[in-house]
C-alpha cells in the first residue's frame, strides 16, 4: 500500500454544511495522505471572504497533498466558441489549482456527454490544447471518461486520445464505477503501463440495481459491492501505478452520517481493498 497516495474526494463526505476548512480538517483526522477538492468548494470559500492562500497553508499544516482538483470546462464540444469559452475556465482551474499546491485538474468530457460519432482524432487535438494552456501553470489536466457519455465514456477511448495528442504530459484518470458504466468490463486495466494513469478513483458498486440503471448514487464503500477489486489492484501494480487511489462516492446515505466516521471508514476499506 506504500505504493499508492491514499486520497479522499471530498464528495464522499458532503456531510451536513461543513466548510472547507472542515472537510480538509476531516480528511487529515481520518489519516488520508491526500484529497481531490472541487473548483466549486474553492469558489465557494472565497465568496465566503476566504483565501485560496489560506487553503494552501491549512493543507500543509495538515500534511495533506492536494492531488486533484475536478471542476466542468467545455474543453471538447465542437462548437469552437463554446470551446474558447471552456478552455478559459480551465486556465482558471490550472491558476486555482496551482494556487492551493495542487498538481493536478480533471478534464472530463462535459458538454459531449449525449454526442454521437465525434472523432477521437478530433478530440486527441483538444485535449492537446487543454495540456498547452496548463502548461504555464505547471499543472496536468488527466483526462477523464464518464461511464454514462456516449463519447468518451470507455477507457479504450480514453487511451486513443491520450496516445495520439502528441503530448507526453497525457494521462488517464481512471474510474471503477465509470469502467463499470461503460462497459462492466476491467481486462483493459492490463494494457497500462507506469505513465499512463494520473488519477485513479477507487469504489465498488452494489449487485442490484443493474448496471443500465446504476448511478453515481449507488455506489458504495470498495468491498461492500461487487466489483471484482482484487483483479483492478492486481492490474494497477502490475502497471507499476504509484500515484493516488482515491474514494469518490456520492452515496447519500452516507452524507447523513458523521463525516469522520464515513471518513475513517472509507479509509479503512480502501487499505483492506489494496491489501488483498
Amino acid at each position: 500500500m506504500t505504493t499508492f497516495t491514499l486520497s479522499l474526494n471530498t464528495s464522499t463526505i458532503r456531510c451536513g454544511t461543513l466548510s472547507l476548512e472542515q472537510t480538509i480538517d476531516v480528511a487529515a483526522q481520518a489519516g488520508y495522505q491526500g484529497i481531490e477538492l472541487w473548483v466549486r468548494e474553492l469558489d465557494e470559500h472565497v465568496a465566503r471572504g476566504g483565501s485560496l492562500d489560506d487553503i494552501a497553508k491549512r493543507l500543509e499544516d495538515k500534511g495533506l497533498a492536494c492531488v486533484n482538483l475536478i471542476g466542468f470546462f467545455e474543453w471538447a464540444v465542437d462548437d469552437p466558441a463554446r470551446r474558447r469559452k471552456g478552455l478559459d475556465e480551465g486556465a482558471r482551474a490550472f491558476a486555482l489549482a496551482q494556487a492551493v499546491g495542487c498538481r493536478m485538474v480533471a478534464a472530463p468530457p462535459m458538454g459531449i456527454t449525449d454526442e454521437t460519432g465525434m472523432s477521437c482524432h478530433a478530440l486527441a487535438e483538444r485535449y492537446a490544447a487543454v495540456i498547452d494552456r496548463a502548461a504555464e501553470s505547471g499543472v496536468t489536466p488527466v483526462l477523464e471518461f464518464w461511464g454514462v457519455s456516449k463519447t468518451l465514456g470507455c477507457l479504450g477511448e480514453a487511451l486513443f486520445v491520450a496516445a495520439e495528442c502528441g503530448r507526453a504530459q497525457a494521462c488517464i484518470l481512471a474510474d471503477v464505477f465509470h469502467m463499470y458504466k461503460s462497459s462492466g468490463q476491467f481486462a483493459g486495466l492490463n494494457l497500462l503501463g507506469p505513465k499512463t494513469l494520473g488519477m485513479f478513483h477507487l469504489n465498488d458498486y452494489p449487485a442490484s440495481p443493474p448496471r443500465a440503471e446504476a448511478k453515481d448514487s449507488d455506489r458504495v464503500y470498495p468491498g461492500d459491492g461487487v466489483a471484482p477489486l482484487k483483479e483492478i489492484v492486481a492490474a494497477l501494480r502490475r502497471a507499476g501505478y504509484a500515484g493516488a487511489v482515491s474514494l469518490e462516492l456520492f452515496n447519500k446515505s452516507y452524507w447523513e452520517q458523521d463525516a469522520l466516521t464515513v471518513a475513517r471508514t472509507g479509509l479503512a476499506k480502501m487499505r483492506a481493498a489494496l491489501s488483498r
